[in-house]
């Protein structure tokens, strides 16, 4: 399979991109690169190989979920580096709009 400047052009406007006319020719190249190397992986024999699944034998240790009581709301008052009296104070990080 080839690509040709028609499906560009397609590409970009499903894509919503505008691809300026100069570096067409550049990602006409590119695209018909990826598409025989995808080719060549094509004509691999994959028989008698199983689907790989994960990448390593990793396994995720996780905790057993205990459920507890939740932390009383004066304890987790005085954890906090700056509070004005029932709630934390944290730096602003947003501004308002039109300010």
């Amino acid at each position: 399979m080839n690509i040709d400047h028609s499906t560009i052009q397609k590409i970009a406007h499903l894509s919503r991109l505008q691809i300026d006319p100069a570096q067409e020719e550049a990602y006409l190249k590119d695209l018909n690169a990826i598409l025989a190397w995808v080719d060549q992986l094509k004509t691999i024999d994959t028989t008698g190989v199983e689907p790989l699944i994960h990448l390593n034998d990793a396994v995720n240790v996780l905790r057993e979920d205990i459920p507890q009581a939740p932390l009383p709301h004066a304890t987790a008052l005085n954890l906090a580096p700056q509070k004005n009296s029932d709630y934390y104070l944290v730096p602003k990080v947003m501004d308002q709009p039109g300010e």
